[in-house]
């Protein structure tokens, strides 16, 4: 039963992570990721993560997937611009296929990697209640900045996407 439902959740995540990318809309791209990121808290819960697997879907599913719509729909980005970057598009498409090759290839031809001994990997992280201090303590201030530089992101994309047509008839 665990081997069918990790086959359903690895072939829906991939399913919708190639939505995401292929997606002309973007709306409908952003929530294809949305979709793809619930797969993967998915088969974070299957390999028992289940702390890993909510905060992925509080966190990244709940707030960037809906910063993610807002933006677009600030933006409105339905009208397509006039800059082409098709070639671009193309050659970096080929680079990334050419990457994942070589990836394939190597790992096909190193075999399965190494699992080490469990009594020699150390349980650093295991404890929730170390995570919470290591998170409250030492990266207090990286959490705030990353914090403090998504708002800016935010409100800098509300201001740009802002129109000014009445501002010139004030004059």
């Amino acid at each position: 039963m665990a081997d069918t439902l990790f086959y359903f959740l690895a072939t829906f995540t991939v399913i919708f992570a190639v939505g995401a990318v292929l997606n002309r809309n973007v709306v409908n791209a952003a929530l294809c990721f949305l979709l793809c990121l619930v797969g993967v808290s998915g088969l974070f819960a299957l390999l028992e993560a289940y702390l890993l697997a909510v905060l992925l879907v509080l966190v990244y599913a709940g707030a960037v997937v809906a910063l993610f719509l807002f933006i677009i729909m600030l933006l409105d980005m339905q009208h397509p611009s006039a800059l082409s970057t098709k070639g671009l598009s193309a050659f970096s498409g080929v680079i990334a296929f050419g990457l994942l090759v070589t990836g394939v290839i190597s790992f096909a031809q190193h075999g399965k990697l190494q699992t080490p001994e469990l009594g020699d990997v150390p349980a650093v992280g295991a404890s929730l209640k170390e995570y919470a201090y290591q998170l409250f303590t030492t990266y207090l201030l990286p959490v705030q900045v990353v914090g403090f530089l998504l708002l800016i992101a935010m409100l800098g994309v509300i201001v740009l996407s802002k129109k000014f047509d009445g501002m010139e008839d004030a004059k």
